[in-house]
């Protein structure tokens, strides 16, 4: 077996997007060992006045998204017809395909959020595929406890000490996974997964140990290439997202709410867009 070791380190941006939301954001459009995730935001909101006006009405195209949310709730509508509600560890999926119209709106009892949005590439053939939705409550994840920690899966398989867990959200798992891991002090996990994928850890509570240092909160941890890879939690414990998947290894051209593989592609969504081909 081949050990993955931390080879990139990369600190979250304080921002805000939407109407004015609070976010932690890590961009990685055109970074190769990120590849398939093009980008994660931390929502962590403790006051309804960090929430601004949520997420309005805004189009995508060629990407999909997963918003993860672990406390506080919020509300999708999309002009395909889709709505969905989910709360305190529910996840919202949606594959933008040939393009859609949709807002992400707080719910009018949540005070403070806190929760995740990854933007997933889609492969050149997908990119114009009808878009598809779906919610999964949290009921309906898989958690594994172990000696020393609790994983819970959303998409993928995941091979743990001495089990496996696979998340409910297959239409994401045959090129992604996501996995929710919390680690107590000083314990440790190995994780074993194909070679040829791309891995990436985003601490979003606690520690991790990278040698003689401690990586804190807010930091994505992007390993090597290779079969195995063990992370461990510091003397606070650790609460990390993890994010695999198989590279697309495919140009990637972003504006905005787009994402595509050239500028033509682009000004083609731009066009759609304005002419209201989105559905």
């Amino acid at each position: 077996m081949s050990k993955r070791i931390i080879q990139e380190v990369i600190i979250a941006r304080a921002s805000r997007d939407g109407d004015g939301v609070a976010i932690e954001r890590v961009a990685g459009m055109q970074h190769g060992a990120m590849d398939p995730i093009l980008m994660l935001d931390e929502l962590r909101a403790a006051r309804r006045e960090d929430l601004g006006g949520g997420f309005p009405a805004h189009p995508h195209r060629g990407m999909q998204t997963l918003t993860y949310m672990k406390h506080g709730g919020i509300i999708h509508q999309d002009n395909r017809g889709h709505r969905g509600e989910i709360r305190d560890g529910g996840v919202q999926w949606m594959s933008a395909g040939r393009g859609i119209i949709h807002s992400e709106m707080p719910t009018q009892d949540t005070q403070g959020l806190h929760g995740f949005q990854l933007w997933i590439n889609l492969p050149a053939a997908e990119k114009m595929h009808e878009p598809r939705y779906r919610d999964i409550p949290k009921e309906e994840l898989v958690t594994l406890s172990g000696e020393g920690f609790q994983a819970t899966a959303i998409a993928g398989d995941w091979q743990l000490p001495g089990a496996a867990v696979t998340g409910p959200l297959h239409e994401l798992a045959p090129r992604a996974g996501v996995l929710d891991l919390h680690l107590e002090p000083g314990r440790e996990v190995t994780l074993v997964l194909p070679a040829s994928e791309s891995l990436l850890a985003y601490i979003y509570e606690g520690t991790t140990v990278n040698g003689v240092r401690e990586l804190a909160a807010r930091h994505l941890l992007v390993t090597s290439r290779g079969d195995e890879w063990t992370v461990r939690a510091g003397s606070e414990g650790a609460s990390l997202l993890l994010l695999r998947g198989e590279p697309l290894r495919e140009p990637v051209v972003q504006y905005g709410p787009f994402v595509m593989n050239t500028s033509a592609e682009i000004d083609q969504a731009i066009k759609d867009f304005r002419n209201g081909d989105f559905g």
